[in-house]
This record gives structure tokens, sequence and C-alpha cells, in this order.
């Protein structure tokens, strides 16, 4: 029957767990098991090492109760943690080759070890990690080229911009536009949903539609705070129909009177709309 190997990450969280449970009083026979990984700690001890805070220099790790747990929570973790990231992320994976290769240069510094063992622990094939891509020289101008088409086609996504690229004559398939999209962070918007009806199940009450202008104002409150943390209070008033702001009044304290105020005021200079709409706050 041919032998059970496990992945780096696996033999790096059996050993964690046996750290673990040898601290709390338990044997090492029993500890998390971790005579099925007995074979392949040797290999692993480098990459284990270099994420629970092994230091520099040394291959060996910190003293002292606790050292574990305080180099994950200095490099961005949490404590108890299964997986890190070389670089400090948790719940990190090592699937793809560059991220190999990040692992595998980090394992090389911090362990000081060679380039033959650090990609046998990893997983990593030398000639992989050696291999250096090369940049097309259009690839700037093709990015660019994709960055304007999603800003101007907001729901397109990167099939149908890479339809407009070939019929604009640029030599790029799906899965080239596809690394670049998510290389670049670019992503399709969720929809957003509908608006409710304009009024309740039961009829007894129509939110109206702005058809003219001084039909139907709106006011609102907004808070905001100064430099030195004292709260403002913001009074909006807009009109609907041609979404012009009619005022907006700032003060550190605004009381009822104060708005009716506002408002007489600029029914005396505008008008007096037929309709005036706010929410179910306190105005």
């Amino acid at each position: 029957m041919a032998k059970k190997r496990y992945t780096p990450e696996q033999i790096v969280a059996k050993i964690r767990e046996a750290d673990v449970e040898l601290a709390r009083g338990k044997r090492s026979n029993d500890a998390a098991g971790l005579q099925e990984v007995g074979s392949q700690r040797a290999d692993a001890l480098p990459l284990a090492e270099s994420v629970q805070g092994a230091a520099p220099g040394t291959g060996e790790a910190p003293e002292g109760p606790g050292t574990g747990k305080h180099s994950v929570e200095e490099a961005g973790g949490r404590p108890g943690d299964r997986h890190c990231d070389f670089e400090g992320s948790v719940f990190g994976k090592i699937l793809s080759p560059d991220r190999r290769r990040r692992a595998v240069e980090h394992v090389r510094r911090v362990v000081r070890v060679s380039e033959r063992r650090a990609c046998r622990v990893v997983g990593q094939p030398r000639s992989t990690h050696r291999h250096r891509a090369i940049t097309p020289g259009d690839e700037p101008r093709l990015v660019g080229r994709i960055i304007e088409l999603a800003t101007k086609y907001g729901r397109y996504g990167y099939r149908r911009i890479t339809a407009h690229l070939r019929h604009e004559g640029w030599r790029a398939n799906h899965k080239r536009v596809e690394r670049l999209w998510r290389r670049d962070g670019l992503h399709v918007p969720q929809k957003q949903p509908k608006r409710g009806c304009l009024w309740l199940n039961d009829g007894s009450c129509i939110r109206r539609r702005p058809e003219r202008q001084n039909l139907l104002w709106s006011y609102d409150f907004m808070a905001e705070r100064t430099h030195d943390c004292r709260p403002l209070k913001l009074l909006n008033i807009v009109d609907e129909y041609t979404r012009e702001y009619l005022a907006i009044h700032v003060e550190l304290c605004m009381r009822s009177i104060d708005v009716l105020e506002y408002l007489s005021d600029l029914f005396i200079e505008r008008g007096v709309p037929e309709h005036i709409r706010s929410d179910y706050g306190p105005e």
C-alpha cells in the first residue's frame, strides 16, 4: 500500500498542533497524531520554523513559552490560526508558482537552507522556480486598454472585453485577458437591487414622483465632525426634479424651530412647494 504524502501546509499544521498539545502536558506519541507525519517532519522543519517565528539566520525557533503565538500575532495573524502565509496574511494557501517562488525565497532567507531543500519542502520544481516570465512589449498598452473598456462598460466581464479587443485588432486570447484582469483587481460589480414600489400594499400612501420644479422638496440631516472632534449637524434641502441643492445649513446644534425658520426663508425666496418629503428619523 502506497504511503500517504502530506502537503507542506498539512505538515506545518500537524507540527503546530503537536507543539500546543505537548505544552499542555501530553505525550509526544499522542500529540496531534504526529507519528503519521514523523517521517516527513525533517523536510518540513525549516518551513515550520519560518512560519512559527524562527530567529533570522539561526534556523532555530526562539525559546520561551508562547513564542509561536506572539510571532503569529506580530505577523498579522491571530492565535490559533491553522494556516499562515509567508508574507504574514492568514489562511493563505501556496497554490500558484509565483507564491511558491516567494515561499522558497522566504525559507531560504530566514532559515538559510539550500534552494534544493527549500523547493522540496514547498513542493516547487526547481526548473519552475528558476523560470522568469518574459513580459511582452505591448502588455502595458493592453492593460491600459482593458482598464478603459472596463471603465466604459461597467457590466462587462473579461470575456466581452476580450471580444472588444479582438474586434479592435489586439492579439490576445481570453486566458491572457483573464490573467491581466485578475492581476489588476478588476471585477464586475454586483447588480443593485431594484427600488421597491411607490406605494404601500394597501394603497394607503403613494410616493409621488417629481414632475416639475417646486413640486417636491426633500430635506434630511447629515452628521459630521470638526478636526477637534466637535459634532456638526447639516441640514440639506434639495429639489428632487432639478436635483438642485436649495440650502445646506451647518450648525453645532439645530432645533426644530431652526428648521422651520430655514424652510420659511426658502418659501419666501423660491415659493412654497406642493409637497415636502423626509425620512422617518427625527425630521
